[in-house]
């Protein structure tokens, strides 16, 4: 049996949170944000992006860029609302969201854009 890696992660330091699957996993790049928003257009899931400051992130709530994106399938379109709401917001978590239809709930949610904590 394999030993276990221990992520470090504090509540009390903002930066070293974990949160979501992809948390753990080194940044993506543009390429694999891409293919992940793909992805999602190709499940004909509904894109959606929103916000939180860091300290938040394990809140429920995170703010809505906007109204989702219903039917949108041109991925750099979507990709360019993500980068608009990171300009906007440089210091927040931004996350793309895939809303799926047919089950009413998530399809796939990850964090495109990490804040740096102010």
């Amino acid at each position: 049996m394999s030993a276990m890696q221990d992520y470090q992660s504090s509540l009390s330091d903002v930066s070293s949170r974990k949160f979501e699957t992809f948390s753990y996993l080194p940044e993506m790049d543009a390429a694999a944000i891409r293919k992940q928003v793909e992805y999602l257009v190709s499940k004909g899931w509904n894109p959606a992006v929103e916000h939180t400051e860091p300290e938040n992130a394990f809140g429920h709530y995170w703010y809505m860029w906007k109204l989702p994106l219903f039917g949108e399938t041109d991925v750099d379109l979507i990709l360019a609302e993500a980068e608009a709401c990171h300009k906007a917001h440089p210091a927040n978590h931004v996350r793309l969201v895939g809303y799926d239809n047919y089950t009413q709930s998530k399809g796939a949610e990850m964090v495109v854009y990490r804040g740096k904590p102010v």
